[in-house]
Order: structure tokens, then C-alpha cells, then sequence
């Protein structure tokens, strides 16, 4: 098996993509809630969005809380006890790009959106991609890891989110907070080495035929990983059934495509980021999206 591992090739080949927009996500943190805390880190602005129409001037660490007031959100201003109508269904709350904003316990960076969807307010974090991947790396794999293996899932944690953009459209955003699609933990989350992690590899995706893949993976696969089409109904040739150097650990997840404690296992063994994908991803290619902090 070593040996086999040591003929991946090293080095993928570059792919700039021809998309030269700056990725931003759209993430489900709530829904269906009747009442909700929000605060900002440093002054903000509460907007219709609706109208693009700045209704008040955030004050920071104070708390608001809004809820749903018949088809208009209401807000409670921070030391007030009463509730105003916003005489609208759809709001944003927005800061500097250096600030955070508070909801659900953590603090996240970006915008945050909340919109009234059936009976309850849906709340939505607003945030470019690479912002969303610093509080997803230390949320999907222990941030105490070799860094070449917390490399490898920042590569493939960008790598699904941007093949699944618009997954749940329907529900006005594009992925959840967690495990389901991504686990995210918002700023909170956030670690010097998951940082490190994404900023090194800015941009990079795994690509397949010209497209990004979702390049999907799991925590262990129990010394074997899994055919797609041998757990699911599509066949998709970059997910490989591969032995995972993860035997040492029982089976967790759906074992397919990356085990998270077989790249750790890799990267002890001295295998970079790079290889570690290039063994678990099938006939894949690096590619390099326009992003940036």
C-alpha cells in the first residue's frame, strides 16, 4: 500500500476557473422561530431589505431581539420593553466587514439575514466563502490535527459547498450549519491552525471533468472506503472504493470519499495535503477559484 501511495502524483495539475465572481453562502442557521436574539460586535445598520432601506443605526454589544409580529418582524430595541413593528418581512443586519454578529450563542462574521417563511423567522448567515470555512474546518475535524490533513478538508469542505450552492434554494439559503450538509460554527469556531489551514489554501477546489466536485467524506470508514454507487443510487466515478487508513478506528459516517482519520493517519505518515486527496478523490484536478478574505 505504500508503495502504491508514493506513484500519486505529487502535484496536480492548476485549473483556473472561469467563474471570476467573489463566492459568497448563504447559511441556514434557524428556522420556524418565534423569538430571536441578535447583537453586533461593532456599530451596524438594520435594514428592509426589501426596500434597501436602513430602518435603524445598531448600537454594539446591545442585545435586540425580534420576532414574527402577523407578516411583519417585529424588534425589541436593547433597555426598551416594548416591541415595534419594522413594517416589513425580510431584514438584514449588517456591520463592518471586521465586526461579528451574535445569534443562536455564537458570534458570526458576514451578514445576517432573518425573513419571515411560513409560521416562524428564518435566520440566514451571509458570508463570503471563505469567511463560512473558517468556522467549518474546526467544526468537521479536530483542529489539534496535522495540518496537511486540516489542509486536505478545507480543500474538500470548500470544494462540496461550492458544488452544492442553491442545494436548498427553496428554503432561502444554500446550506444548513450542520452535519446534514456542513457542520459551522460560525467565528466561534474558529482556530488559529483551521485558520492557517484555509488561508493557505485559498480558493483551491477539487475539479472532475471541468467541475467542482462535492467532494464528500466522513470521519472513519473502518479500513475500506465505499463505491457511491455502492451506497447511493449515482454512480460517481472520483469516489473510488479505496483501503482508508483508518482501521484502527471503527466505521463512522457513510464512508464515502475522504476518511478524516485516514488523512490524519496519511499526513503522520508524511503525506501531504495534496496527495491525500489525490489518493481518496479519483482522477480529480485542482482547481482555483476567484476568493479572498
Amino acid at each position: 500500500m505504500k508503495k502504491a501511495i508514493r506513484n500519486i502524483l505529487i502535484f496536480f495539475c492548476i485549473l483556473l476557473c472561469s467563474i471570476n465572481q467573489a463566492y459568497a453562502i448563504r447559511i441556514g442557521l434557524m428556522e420556524g422561530k418565534n423569538d430571536i436574539v441578535i447583537a453586533v460586535s461593532q456599530r451596524g445598520r438594520l435594514i428592509d431589505a426589501n426596500k434597501r432601506k436602513t430602518i435603524i443605526e445598531l448600537k454594539p454589544m446591545k442585545k435586540y431581539v425580534i420576532k414574527k409580529h402577523f407578516n411583519n418582524i417585529a424588534i425589541k430595541l436593547p433597555d426598551d420593553k416594548k416591541f415595534y413593528t419594522t413594517k416589513t418581512n425580510n431584514l438584514i443586519f449588517t456591520t463592518d466587514k471586521n465586526a461579528f454578529i451574535f445569534t443562536k450563542g455564537k458570534w458570526y462574521r458576514g451578514n445576517m439575514i432573518a425573513q419571515i417563511r411560513g409560521r416562524g423567522i428564518t435566520v440566514i448567515n451571509d458570508v463570503p466563502l471563505e469567511y463560512y470555512l473558517l468556522g467549518v474546518v474546526p467544526s468537521e475535524m479536530p483542529s489539534k490535527w496535522n495540518i496537511e490533513a486540516l489542509k486536505a478538508q478545507a480543500i474538500a469542505a470548500r470544494s462540496y459547498a461550492v458544488a452544492n450552492m442553491g442545494k436548498r434554494g427553496s428554503r432561502g439559503y444554500d446550506l444548513k450549519d450542520t452535519p446534514e450538509d456542513q457542520a459551522y460554527g460560525g467565528a466561534s469556531a474558529e482556530t488559529k491552525s483551521t485558520n492557517l489551514a484555509v488561508r493557505s489554501t485559498l480558493g483551491q477546489v477539487l475539479m472532475y471533468q471541468n467541475k467542482v466536485i462535492p467532494a464528500y467524506y466522513h470521519a472513519s470508514a473502518g479500513g475500506h472506503t465505499n463505491n457511491s454507487g455502492k451506497s447511493w443510487t449515482k454512480d460517481m466515478p472520483f469516489l473510488a472504493s479505496v483501503p482508508s487508513f483508518d482501521s484502527n478506528i471503527p466505521r463512522k459516517g457513510h464512508g464515502i470519499g475522504l476518511s478524516q482519520y485516514g488523512a490524519n493517519n496519511m499526513s503522520k505518515e508524511g503525506y501531504n495535503a495534496y496527495q491525500i486527496l489525490n489518493y481518496f478523490y479519483k482522477d480529480v484536478r485542482l482547481g482555483k477559484l476567484n476568493t479572498s478574505f
